[in-house]
């Protein structure tokens, strides 16, 4: 089922995020998890891509759990930088192969060990030619990222919307946000990015703040803008780690309820592959056992 028509039916959607861990048992170790995600009755679950396709077996395996095993959709994510044409070609069969009809369009990252980086040197140099490329073969719903405060790299949101438009006309079929904490920032770019035309499905990307040191690799990653109050409660339970996840659940809780409450289309919650926080926070939010669009 192609993801698009879940946005389709009204309700709200409801989705996860999960990674490869980093283990010789990775899908052993997220079959865990999904199995619990799956009593939440997501819409679908995202799986991450590593830099430069670090994590491309996992990913595919994965995402074959999710969608074969557990009659979940799953969300591939795939990013383009680094790989050839044939390469992207083999992985997109590869996902074909699996069942796999939802693909997440990134651009991504190097690997962690290349230098002096040639991006003009590569088959895709953004997340539009991946898009253009994955859209010319039949069978696939293409999702893509995007930026309530712009991409890091751009040098204004102006600049972004426009890039995002080009993404959204080139072929994607649905966006989801990259993570935010105050939700006049979504608001502001979904006014924005309807103001000039981009008229596909918006979903909202929440991260449950549940350490310290997640937010401040958060800041120097991605470049998401910490209201007062998040920095607040972060540095008030500083020193109490269970304290600080009780918060942090709460504090993304309350972003959800208003959300849903403002008509958001989508919420895509970022999991770090921890079932527990997410179902408390869908519980907070009223979103277990409601009438939102799951399976």
């Amino acid at each position: 089922m192609f993801i698009k028509e879940f946005y389709a039916s009204g309700r709200p959607v409801v989705s996860f995020e999960v990674f490869p861990p980093k283990s010789p048992n990775a899908v052993r170790v997220i079959t865990d998890t999904v199995a619990g995600l799956q009593k939440l009755n997501p819409a679908f679950i995202s799986v991450t891509y590593g830099a430069g396709g670090s994590t491309r077996e996992g990913t595919i395996q994965i995402a074959s759990v999710i969608k074969n095993r557990f009659r979940i959709e799953a969300l591939a994510h795939l990013t383009c930088v680094g790989h050839t044409v044939a390469e992207i070609n083999v992985i997109l069969d590869r996902l074909q192969a699996e069942g796999i009809e939802n693909i997440l369009a990134l651009r991504g990252d190097p690997p962690a060990d290349a230098r002096d980086f040639d991006y003009s040197a590569c088959d895709f140099r953004y997340a539009v030619d991946l898009v253009r490329h994955i859209r010319t073969r039949a069978g696939v719903c293409i999702g893509a990222a995007a930026y309530p405060e712009g991409h890091i790299s751009s040098p204004r949101l102006s600049t972004d919307l426009a890039y995002l438009k080009e993404k959204v006309d080139a072929g994607v079929d649905f966006l989801i946000t990259q993570l935010f904490f105050d939700n006049r920032v979504f608001y502001n770019f979904l006014e924005n990015a309807r103001r000039i035309g981009i008229t596909c499905p918006i979903a909202a990307g929440i991260l449950p703040v549940l350490n310290a040191g997640q937010i401040k690799r958060i800041v120097s990653l991605c470049g998401a803008s910490i209201p007062a109050k998040l920095w607040l409660m972060v540095d008030r339970y500083a020193d109490s780690p269970e304290d600080l996840q009780k918060a942090g659940v709460e504090y993304a809780s309350a972003q959800i309820e208003d959300l849903i409450a403002n008509g958001v289309e989508g919420v895509h919650l970022y999991t770090l592959n921890k079932v527990e926080p997410a179902a408390e926070i869908l519980r907070n939010a009223g979103l277990v056992g409601e009438e939102t669009c799951l399976r």
